[in-house]
């Protein structure tokens, strides 16, 4: 019987993925610690891994959460994997964006389709329509330049979010993630013009041309909270391109907190 396979990264997406699938089988890179109970496995064993998921059944697979970059040892490559490892490293070279297509076009050469995550919870990538607050007309234009700057920040495969206040660029999204990012912003909030003025807004959206597959956004309810902690006026992001985790528990601290979310079109 056809199985499905779920890649867990760090982050809360794997359990909810795990929940909604029937028996899925559960594995993580071994430099990661998910939140969910998973087998590990090495990208220099990449090969006899995928082996091992063809005898388990598996036809599909999903990746779910945040995935840091193992760290490589040469030593541990097996022979096959080793025939595999320029295409690897090549997208490595690229980016993180390309590094992940390399992997996923392994999988599918295995004869493993990749799932979006959509496509198994539908439910978490919100279409477009205000969930939570009311965006005025100073924040229509801060996610508009938020929306502009995530996408350069994409192409240069850099980041998924911006931090925009009264028009200014408080902070991007690097690989410290989204945390580090809201942490800046509250920490330079005193940059804003003026005191009284618009609050500002998180903007997330995917990279332009990005696999939609793997490596979406992701917002969750302590996203809202630290925008709420940095003085933002609220979270904005691509309508059917961001995650929103736990929508109850994110849409109630929005409204305690006075912020907006919107899924902007």
């Amino acid at each position: 019987m056809s199985r499905i396979a779920l890649i867990a990264g760090e982050g809360r997406l794997a359990p909810a993925i795990a929940a909604a699938l029937d028996r899925p089988l559960v594995y993580a890179l071994d430099n990661l610690k998910p939140q969910i109970e998973a087998r590990p496995f090495r990208l220099e064993r990449l090969v006899p891994f995928l082996d091992e998921l063809a005898e388990q059944g598996v036809t599909r697979a999903v990746f779910a959460g945040a995935i840091r970059r193992p760290k490589i040892e040469p030593e541990l490559f097996d022979p096959r994997t080793l025939t595999i490892v320029p295409r690897i490293l090549m997208g490595m070279q690229s980016g993180d964006d390309a590094a992940l297509r390399a992997v996923l076009d392994v999988f599918e050469e295995a004869g493993i389709a990749i799932c979006s995550v959509d496509q198994i919870l539908p439910d978490l990538v919100p279409g477009e329509g205000v969930l939570a607050g009311e965006p005025g007309p100073r924040d229509w234009k801060d996610a508009a330049r938020a929306a502009e700057i995530v996408a350069g920040l994409g192409a240069l495969d850099i980041g998924q979010g911006a931090v925009v206040a009264q028009g200014l660029c408080l902070a991007v999204e690097a690989l410290p993630g989204t945390q580090a990012m809201l942490e800046f912003a509250k920490a330079h909030a005193g940059l804003k013009p003026d005191p009284r003025g618009a609050g500002g807004v998180l903007y997330k959206a995917p990279k332009p041309g990005q696999d939609r597959r793997i490596d979406l956004p992701t917002i969750g309810p302590d996203t809202v909270s630290q925008a709420a902690e940095a003085g933002l006026a609220g979270i904005a992001w691509e309508a059917g391109g961001v995650i929103l985790l736990d929508r109850a528990e994110a849409l109630r601290r929005a409204e305690a907190a006075g912020l907006f979310l919107w899924a902007r079109g």
